[in-house]
C-alpha cells in the first residue's frame, strides 16, 4: 500500500484554475507534480459543489457529513460564501462564451 501524499492547499487551487482554463489532465500532473488523475477529479468536483473549504483539511481528515469548518464569525461565512458565488458566475461567462463560438461556426 502506498504512502499517503498531501498536497498544499496552493497546489490544489492551481490545478482547478489550470483545468478550468483548458489546460488537459496529463499537462496539469506534469506541471504540479500529482501522482493521480483521481485526485484532480476530486478537487475538481468540491471546486464545483463549493466546497472549497475541503482543500484546507489535512489528509484522512473529513468533516461531518454536510457541515463545512467552524468560521471565526459572519464576516468570514460571508466571504467565503461570496468566493464561492464569484466562481459560478465566472464558470456561466466561460459557458456562454463558449456557446457564443458554438453557434458562429
Amino acid at each position: 500500500m502506498g504512502t499517503r501524499v498531501s498536497y498544499p492547499v496552493e497546489v490544489k487551487e492551481e490545478a482547478v484554475r489550470l483545468r478550468m482554463a483548458g489546460v488537459p489532465v496529463a499537462e496539469v500532473m506534469d506541471r504540479l507534480g500529482i501522482k493521480n488523475k483521481t485526485q484532480l477529479k476530486t478537487w475538481m468536483k468540491w471546486y464545483r459543489n463549493g466546497e472549497i473549504h475541503r482543500f484546507q483539511q489535512p489528509v484522512g481528515k473529513q468533516y461531518t457529513f454536510g457541515k463545512g469548518p467552524e468560521y471565526v464569525d459572519g464576516v468570514e461565512k460571508l466571504k467565503a460564501e461570496n468566493h464561492y458565488l464569484k466562481q459560478h458566475i465566472e464558470v456561466l461567462k466561460k459557458y456562454k462564451e463558449l456557446e457564443r463560438k458554438w453557434y458562429q461556426e
